[in-house]
């Protein structure tokens, strides 16, 4: 003989897991923010307890702070990177204005790292040089 109350208790458990399910993923695996940020890279390690991840930092520089006009400011973005060639790359590229394409996620795994932005991919930036030898039909302006 069955309880009729039975049904409804599994049920209201199957219900709860999806919405706990649901959850996690909002949290820890859909993409929030997806971009690009270009900076001079300022360090990469390879640290960890249990979970080893690789941590950066990048320095983005930039112009117009709100409380001086004119003054030059600079802010730092802290990032984890999952894949091993692409953090290989990065550590070659050290002290280079680099640009760095990253997922940022809302919440932090572990395996993942200790940040929330994830870099998936780096280009090094070509920095433009500006000429400053003589012109070559010997006049000056």
């Amino acid at each position: 003989m069955s309880r009729p109350g039975k049904g409804i208790g599994l049920i209201s458990g199957l219900l709860i897991l999806a919405i706990l399910a649901g959850i996690f993923y909002f949290k820890f695996l859909w993409v929030f923010s997806d971009g690009t940020k270009t900076g001079e890279l300022n360090s990469l390690t390879y640290t960890g307890y249990v979970f080893k991840t690789y941590e950066g930092e990048i320095i983005l520089t930039g112009y117009g702070n709100k409380n001086a006009s004119g003054s030059v400011q600079s802010k730092n973005f802290k990032f984890s990177v999952a894949d091993k060639e692409v953090a290989e790359k990065l550590k070659q590229m050290t002290g280079l204005r680099v640009t760095v394409h990253y997922k940022e996620y809302k919440g932090k795994l572990p395996w993942r790292g200790y940040e929330k932005a994830i870099v998936d991919s780096v280009t090094e930036e070509t920095a433009v040089v500006p000429d400053h030898s003589l012109p070559q039909d010997g006049f000056f302006l």
